[in-house]
């Protein structure tokens, strides 16, 4: 069976399948493969070593820029309701609006990342296997409640900027030229009086932003904004600390990882033969993983759209106690979906999350992990 854990929660989340199409795949796929296979990705079990499942990391596209990673400038993001989206990560996460004029809002992460909404999103229509399957995406799935219908997924995080060391603008700009890259100048002035950035294409067409920003010039003053959209619960007392790991779902996961640790000095890790989970730096982890251009899971050289996506976000807090993340949760009528990634109890498991759903559809998660355990045992 080529379907895992990971795709059919995503399929889920995404509207592509309905509770009951889950639970009767996930018998299926228990029945077959013991749970803790699935946490390794598509590639465990009997489908380790063999020609689709290939560990052999992909040669550099260029040479390396010696460049470093040293800041998460901000995620962008697109919705619906950017407003409402704005309000409950404010609400939940803890994250500061920083400024609304009423086309998008920029929120800090913490002191040491941003993101930005956007309004404007508009769903693309189902794949015709979707539609017909009847995925009741277009039925709503609120993201509320273990029995509620669940929102559709309104949201796309379409560009993510990093910051890098050392800086000099001409000579960022030249290196990008020789290794073949069409830069676009971004020096917007909301991001600071001198922030300068170039806009590059990665190997599916993803927009990547890379900029000057370290944490000395990034985020400074108080964030004290507002949006138009209130609360939709109490605060929680949540510190937001760590990138956890961006589900990066992409075309060919290989050629993305070399893209990436050539460029941006990405360290990558283990080829599970599926995806591989690569250090950014001292800011986080993304895991780069088989399965954008709608065909997920696909194995490589499999005819596909090129396409970038990302699945899903996980972001690590202060003092995770599960119980109470739960019951935090729960109080404000959210879904909290316990994701150990195959490692047992969420009280004595190495790695300890939940997932839930934003107002605009996406899927949020939020873990245990930081920088001092970044790296959970089997």
């Amino acid at each position: 069976m080529s379907t895992d854990l990971t795709t059919l929660f995503n399929d889920f989340d995404r509207g592509r399948l309905s509770r009951r199409q889950l639970l009767a795949a996930l018998g299926i796929a228990v029945a077959i493969r013991p749970a803790s296979a699935f946490a390794q990705g598509q590639c465990g079990g009997a489908r380790a070593g063999t020609p689709e499942c290939d560990t052999t990391l992909a040669k550099f596209p260029f040479e390396s820029t010696g460049w470093k990673t040293v800041l998460l400038d901000h995620f962008s993001c697109q919705v619906v309701d950017y407003p409402k989206e704005a309000a409950y990560y404010a609400a939940l996460m803890n994250w500061k609006i920083r400024n609304d004029d009423g086309k998008q809002a920029t929120l800090d992460i913490g002191d040491w990342g941003g993101l930005v909404l956007r309004g404007g999103f508009q769903a693309p229509p189902l794949p015709p296997a979707d539609a017909a399957a009847g995925s009741g995406q277009a039925a709503g799935r609120g993201g509320r409640g273990g029995g509620a219908p669940r929102a559709p997924r309104n949201a796309a995080f379409d560009s993510f900027c990093f910051g890098i060391d050392p800086w000099d603008a001409k000579k960022v700009e030249a290196e990008l030229r020789a290794r073949g890259f069409q830069p676009v100048a971004d020096n917007d002035a909301k991001w600071g009086k001198d922030f300068q950035s170039f806009h590059v294409k990665d190997p599916d067409g993803f927009d990547l932003q890379i900029s000057n920003g370290n944490r000395r010039n990034r985020r400074q003053g108080a964030a004290n904004g507002k949006t138009s959209a209130p609360a939709p619960f109490e605060a929680t007392t949540w510190k937001t600390v760590w990138l956890d790991h961006i589900s990066f779902e992409v075309s060919n996961y290989k050629e993305t990882v070399a893209f990436y640790t050539a460029l941006l000095g990405w360290k990558a890790g283990k080829d599970e033969g599926s995806q591989n989970q690569c250090e950014i730096g001292d800011i986080g982890d993304i895991i780069i993983r088989r399965g954008g251009g709608g065909n997920r899971g696909a194995a490589p050289g499999a005819m596909m759209a090129r396409r970038a996506a990302m699945g899903h976000i996980a972001f690590g807090i202060a003092g995770f106690d599960p119980d109470a993340v739960k019951a935090e949760l729960t109080k404000r009528g959210l879904t909290a979906r316990e994701d150990t990634g195959g490692r047992g109890d969420i009280h004595t498991a190495s790695y300890k999350s939940y997932h839930t759903t934003t107002p605009n559809g996406f899927d949020l998660q939020i873990s245990a992990t930081t920088k001092s355990n970044r790296e959970p045992t089997a």
